[in-house]
């Protein structure tokens, strides 16, 4: 056993200190956890400036922070530095992307920054199903990783209510249509919808993995139960409900875009909104306190938020605006987490969400590890739960030169945003010192700014000190951050735009039915909203068998569809799930809880 004293520098004025107990051999991430002792959530938020009246404490070791917050005439102005975090295109296994975030964020610590990490809210299906959890890992995590994976304060099952609330209010309009007459509606001063059962936009959603509920007939049984008709369940954090949740800024925001949300047709085919069914303010009341971040902290006492999880392959992949607007005045670093690689997370955070919150990154962390890139080379398929081939646990330098192309990508589509990169090689063990060095020269050569060798998850803050060096000095240098593409050219402009620019595609293939979409929403007035693509996070390409950097193709895409109050418009390129299934060996068979309440299992 040996004592590691980690000295901690919250602000270049204070400094702290805490002991975390290392076993050998390695401990595994919850033993890491539990060996440290967390500070209460009050003090970490009030070390960071927040003002006492706005922390609202959910036990002693998190809380939410009031939005109102940003309305304090006292408040100070956003200041700090801000930083993305994106990645390569992953392994199934995920290259380490919230453990670099949080490693970062540690490592800054240690060289004087006050930092805060920005992190989604994972979703209990990834967590109980392949991925596992998604604190960070080893000694660069978000603790209590427990309460991080699972329920936290409650903001994803506010979303499944409100969602379930809405998709409710639309069949008890159908089915008392079905009964009674226009002039019994007016009589209680209600419009009559001509609600069609057959265009309904809103399924069900359910914070789990459930193959079986992809599409389900409801309205079974009695007169009294129907009218019958086919819907589906999505995973929750699919829900427009959630992409709307991490994009309004204020509650008003909040409740105008719910309104905003269509919820099916007429059967004259004009749009039915959760205004027009009277929803949208019982769906606020539900979400209100959903729409205050939720405060934690790292291994190593930074304040880190963590609020709203839209999936990045579906949505837009971020955390909430309001977070990073909070954090931007509190910190002098802000790191924030994009899902998936720069292709997925990063484009929708330039063209979605950096338009509404009106800040830009001052340098963007590109996270690679070795295994990826020999993935990307022609290496044998990773897949969880089995065991990694041999290939990626030996040097191969000629593999991972090859793999090396999708790095070159990814680097070259953050400078296409006018953003400094610095990559961040996420050091695994079975990693040689001629690998890395082979990543880090191709990097600087394809025009990274720097790369950095990163060994958070085995040292904490100091395996990253690097890194935060090397993003001090990418944040200082000159950048003209811009957008893809403008609103107002054309939505399949928009598309063709992302498709050639990011992916490398020759061309787009629209179907007839996505053509007639498209035109549908600009006749409608939907033309000028940002896209958000719906496509595999595992290649550039919309087919996740195509690894590096693939040429030549056409970029297919099958149908566009509309969140109105989430206010984008994402096609679907390639077949995309909006409810993911469980594997034959799922993560939860290997949960438990022991006699004091302590949970083992999650990783």
């Amino acid at each position: 056993m040996s004592n590691i004293s980690l000295r901690i520098f919250q602000s270049p004025c204070i400094i702290t200190s805490m002991s975390v107990t290392k076993k050998f051999p390695t401990p595994s991430d919850i033993e890491i956890a539990r060996a440290a002792t967390p500070k209460p959530i009050r003090e970490i938020a009030e070390r960071l400036g927040i003002p006492a009246q706005y922390i609202e404490e959910y036990g002693k070791l998190k809380a939410k922070i009031d939005w109102r917050v940003l309305k304090d005439p006292l408040a100070p102005k956003p200041r700090a530095k801000y930083i993305n975090v994106t990645a390569i295109n992953p392994t199934p296994l995920g290259e380490g992307k919230t453990t670099t975030t949080v490693g970062l964020v540690q490592g800054l610590g240690l060289i004087g920054k006050n930092a805060v990490a920005a992190l989604r809210q994972p979703s209990m299906g990834p967590t109980f199903g392949i991925k596992g959890g998604a604190a960070g890992g080893g000694y660069s995590q978000i603790i209590p990783m427990e309460d991080f994976n699972l329920h936290l304060t409650g903001d994803i099952h506010a979303v499944q209510a409100a969602h379930n609330l809405a998709a409710a209010a639309v069949d008890a309009r159908i089915y008392h249509e079905s009964r009674w007459s226009p002039a019994y509606f007016e009589k209680q001063n209600l419009k009559f919808l001509e609600v069609d059962p057959y265009r309904v936009n809103i399924g069900r959603v359910v914070d789990m993995n459930d193959r079986a509920l992809r599409h389900v007939l409801v309205g079974l049984g009695a007169k009294a139960d129907g009218p019958m008709r086919e819907t589906r369940f999505d995973i929750a954090v699919a829900s427009e409900v959630m992409a709307i949740l991490a994009l309004a800024t204020d509650l008003s925001d909040l409740r105008a875009r719910l309104g905003r949300m269509i919820l099916a047709f007429d059967k004259k085919e004009k749009t039915l909104t959760a205004e027009d069914f009277g929803v949208a303010g019982a769906m606020t009341a539900l979400m209100k306190d959903a729409l205050k971040p939720n405060l934690m902290q790292t291994l190593e006492e930074q304040p880190a938020f963590v609020h709203a999880g839209p999936f990045a392959n579906i949505a837009h992949g971020n955390s909430s605006v309001i977070a990073d607007l909070i954090a931007s005045r509190y910190a002098d670093y802000v790191v924030t987490e994009s899902g998936f690689g720069a292709d997925m997370g990063m484009e929708k955070f330039f063209d979605i969400k950096c338009r509404i919150s009106g800040l830009t990154p001052d340098a963007v962390v590109l996270v690679a590890t070795v295994r990826a890139l020999k993935s990307h080379g022609g290496g044998p398929l990773v897949t969880p739960g089995k065991p990694l081939p041999s290939v990626y646990k030996e040097e191969n330098i000629e593999l991972l030169r090859a793999g090396i192309a999708n790095l070159r990508a990814h680097i070259n589509i953050v400078k296409q945003f006018g953003a400094r990169t610095v990559v961040a090689v996420n050091a695994f063990p079975t990693d040689t010192p001629a690998e890395w060095d082979l990543v880090k020269t191709e990097a600087v050569k394809a025009g990274a700014v720097d790369a950095v060798v990163a060994r958070h998850w085995e040292h904490g803050g100091e395996g990253a000190v690097d890194l935060a060096r090397a993003v001090e000095k990418a944040a200082e240098l000159p950048a003209e951050c811009q957008f893809l593409y403008e609103l107002d050219a054309p939505l399949s402009e928009k598309i063709t735009t992302v498709a050639q620019k990011v992916y490398g595609a020759d061309r787009v293939d629209f179907t007839k039915e996505a053509m007639d979409s498209l035109e549908w929403l600009e006749a409608r007035g939907y033309g000028n909203l940002p896209i958000c693509m719906a496509k595999t996070q595992y290649s550039l390409s919309h087919d996740p068998s195509l690894k590096g950097a693939p040429k030549g193709f056409r970029l297919p895409v099958r149908e566009a569809r509309l969140s109105a109050g989430a206010g984008f418009v994402y096609p679907l390129a390639g077949d995309i799930s909006t409810m993911p299934g469980l594997p034959s060996k799922p993560a939860f068979m290997g949960v438990d809880v022991d006699a004091d309440g302590a949970v083992s299992g999650l990783f």
